[in-house]
């Protein structure tokens, strides 16, 4: 390789100075090599550094053919002497994300022996794969060591082993590696292969949080933040958690119980509401008894409502019924049905002269359509005994 890795030997620097070796225009822009450079390629989960150089924003940083690549929109003369800025909010953001899903995954697999077979480190949201499953408990078990590991402040160890020492170090890693290998240790926490950026003290993480765990695949699927992340979702959380807390006019500590007991109230009113419509729609059915075609038109009600009055009307009705919910200015929502009957070619006349769709079983069909309550009946007249 061409280029000097500046961010290995001080994962902390923020500025530096380079020489331009090499600059080529291709399809995503040009491709610059330096003599050296502090801004990081993607890899290892770990998303690129972004950052400028010579004031220029840098699109990318690839390895491309074993070398650094800085992918930019304007090109710079090879021999130049350049000066590059990191964008230091990022990369600390990801070496606290990077370093928290080390001590996460390091502290599963020595309890449980559960491998991370997938990581990925988005702008927002952390999500660790895991090979096997956990409960609630383990994981807020699992969060709680992770913090108070954290505020011990370990030292963290970067090395790199030769062949002979790599067959004594039982580090993590997802696959068989070769060649030089670098390795991550947080002493007592985890030892593992990895090419990403870290922090030096575990506590310059700040904490780390476990959102959730769910099952995905064979295992789980676990969702975290570390750090400054950690901290402005416990932030906007505690924060909302008191809105609540003063709309139900309760303590922020109380707001579970209030929401639920929200919950229950909401649960009857609806049960009481349900119980009440539907005695509606039997008393409309009531109406109908003893005739034969029937054509209803009330105010809006959702597609299920529609759907069990009709049913009620055809208990009561010997024929066809036709129920329509809705207004003018917003259409209708429909229910076309008769027992034992097939009102097909009646719901393909509704649909192409009043401006409708739906369709369904021969002998019942839903749908909606976009006419007047003047039109509809207009519609239905012309039919031969419809009341």
């Amino acid at each position: 390789m061409k280029t000097r890795r500046l961010f290995y030997e001080d994962v902390y620097i923020r500025e530096f100075e380079a020489i331009v070796l090499s600059c080529e225009e291709r399809q995503e822009g040009y491709y610059i090599i330096l003599n050296e450079t502090a801004f990081y390629p993607e890899g290892g989960g770990q998303p690129a550094d972004k950052g400028t150089i010579e004031g220029e924003e840098v699109l990318d940083v690839q390895y491309v053919d074993g070398e650094i690549c800085h992918i930019m929109k304007k090109p710079l003369k090879a021999g130049e002497q350049v000066v590059g800025r990191i964008n230091w909010e990022w990369r600390f953001d990801l070496m606290q994300q990077h370093s928290g899903e080390h001590i996460v995954s390091g502290m599963i697999h020595e309890k449980y022996g559960y491998e991370n077979v997938g990581f990925h480190m988005g702008e927002e949201i952390i999500t660790i794969d895991l090979s096997g499953m956990l409960t609630e408990e383990q994981v807020a078990e699992i969060e709680q060591k992770v913090n108070d590991y954290i505020w011990m402040n370990q030292e963290v160890n970067i090395f790199y082993p030769d062949e002979r020492q790599r067959k004594l170090i039982p580090y993590r890693s997802k696959k068989e590696l070769t060649g030089e290998i670098r390795l991550v240790e947080f002493p007592g926490a985890d030892l593992c292969a990895c090419c990403g950026l870290h922090v030096t003290h575990a506590s310059q993480i700040g904490l780390v949080k476990i959102l959730s765990s769910k099952k995905f695949r064979d295992g789980v699927r676990m969702e975290m933040l570390s750090g400054k992340r950690a901290l402005e979702y416990l932030s906007k959380s505690a924060e909302q958690n008191s809105q609540v807390a003063v709309r139900l006019s309760v303590k922020e500590k109380e707001t579970k119980d209030a929401v639920q007991r929200l919950l229950d109230e909401v649960y009857n009113l609806k049960g009481e509401l349900a119980a009440e419509k539907q005695k509606h729609f039997e008393q409309i059915a009531a109406s109908c008894v003893g005739k034969e075609n029937v054509l209803l038109i009330e105010e809006d009600m959702e597609p299920v409502e529609v759907r069990k009055c009709t049913d009620a009307i055809l208990d009561t009705c010997s024929g066809v019924a036709a129920f329509f919910a809705g207004n003018d200015k917003d259409g209708y929502k429909y229910a076309i049905g008769q027992r034992k009957g097939d009102v097909r070619e009646l719901v393909k006349q509704v649909n192409k002269e009043l401006n409708g769709r739906g369709g369904g079983k021969p002998f019942f069909a839903q749908g909606s359509l976009k006419a007047t309550r003047k039109q509809i009946e207009i519609f239905f007249e012309k039919k031969v005994n419809f009341q």
